[in-house]
């Protein structure tokens, strides 16, 4: 084996890198790349990751998420870029659900309206109520976004992003493939797909129970099932699954209708119901 053949064969390898943040785990797989280098790049994606959750996250009392639930109606608050743009995002994807998605569900929980605030150039104001942010259903995929950003940074553009098993954002396909195969549920899953450039993100209440509240209601989500979404973002698809737990099937299909990048898949007595015009990708 000459030094040129060996070369080849080690950037034909697919490598992993793990983390661990957001109180769940991180996987990076990256192909046809050198070893080292794609370690250096997982890294900084890492690095990126471990930042974003000391801003976002509400269970660190520093965090600007923290930060924000103190407020009282008429005070602003200072955002770094990330934050606000992840605020940002998660009030288009509210406005694009009809309400289904929020980042503020839980606050119903504590409070008796939903409160209210007014986002400025990189500030924040209160409004009304108290501002208890929950990023939960939209923060994993913000970050995975954000993570691909910074590998593309380094040139790294065939990866496979995942977080806590319910996040996967897919960018280029290894070579002489169609994509990268993955499943709807765990690694096992006889749904399979082959990915690439997309995002898939599934929700439901299995693992951690009722823990997804209706935004319009405050009521518990009924769906019982899972539901999964497929967007070019993973904010995106993070956010979609989440309101489709709380949504009835024809609100889903006018929501999808109005979006040609998304798709829905709904289980069903074993099978998936599919809602959007996106094709499918192609199966694994």
């Amino acid at each position: 084996m000459d030094a040129q053949t060996g070369r080849q064969i080690a950037m034909s390898a697919i490598h992993v890198f793990k983390h661990h943040a957001m109180a769940t785990h991180w996987e990076i797989r990256i192909a046809d790349e050198e070893q080292t280098y794609a370690a250096q790049a997982a890294q900084a994606a890492f690095a990126l990751t471990d930042d974003l959750e000391s801003k976002l996250s509400r269970f660190q009392a520093n965090s600007e998420i923290s930060h924000i639930a103190q407020l009282a109606p008429g005070e602003t608050l200072q955002l770094t870029a990330p934050v606000l743009a992840c605020l940002q995002f998660a009030e288009k994807m509210e406005a694009a659900t009809n309400g289904a998605f929020s980042i503020t569900a839980a606050a119903l929980q504590t409070q008796p309206e939903k409160p209210r605030w007014s986002l400025e150039q990189f500030s924040i104001r209160c409004d009304a109520g108290k501002l208890e942010f929950d990023l939960g259903a939209i923060g994993k995929g913000f970050a995975l976004d954000r993570m691909a950003e910074r590998l593309r940074e380094w040139s790294v553009e065939k990866f496979l992003l995942i977080a806590g098993g319910s996040s996967i954002l897919a960018g280029a396909a290894p070579a002489e493939t169609p994509g990268w195969s993955c499943g709807l549920g765990d690694d096992h899953s006889p749904q399979r797909f082959f990915l690439s450039n997309c995002s898939l993100s599934g929700s439901g209440l299995v693992v951690k129970g009722k823990h997804i509240f209706d935004p319009r209601t405050g009521q518990s989500a009924q769906r019982q099932n899972r539901a999964w979404a497929l967007a070019e973002t993973a904010a995106e698809s993070d956010a979609l699954s989440t309101a489709c737990m709380v949504l009835a099937d024809a609100e889903i299909s006018k929501i999808v209708a109005s979006e040609k990048s998304w798709l829905v898949f709904l289980e069903a007595d074993g099978a998936e119901i599919c809602f959007g015009g996106r094709p499918l990708p192609p199966r694994a």
